[in-house]
């Protein structure tokens, strides 16, 4: 797995977290999908950040997402 892959997919779990985690307050649950989601979607920005020499700015983001689409489809 790329830094590049694992950025991406990081990003989308803490998107995905965020509806998980209000679904579970809104019905008096224990958020233990938002948890997993969030844990492992910080784990691997974390991986992505540390292994990219430099690292990542915020502007580098889009370009990631467009590399990694692009790199899918062909």
């Amino acid at each position: 797995m790329t830094p590049d892959l694992a950025l991406v997919i990081g990003i989308l779990c803490l998107g995905l977290a965020f509806p998980s985690l209000v679904a579970a307050f809104s019905e008096a649950r224990a958020p233990r999908t938002a948890l997993i989601l969030g844990v492992v979607g910080g784990g691997l920005i974390a991986w992505a950040i540390t292994a990219t020499p430099g690292g990542y700015a915020f502007g580098d983001i889009p370009d990631v997402f467009v590399r990694v689409v692009g790199g899918l489809l062909n």
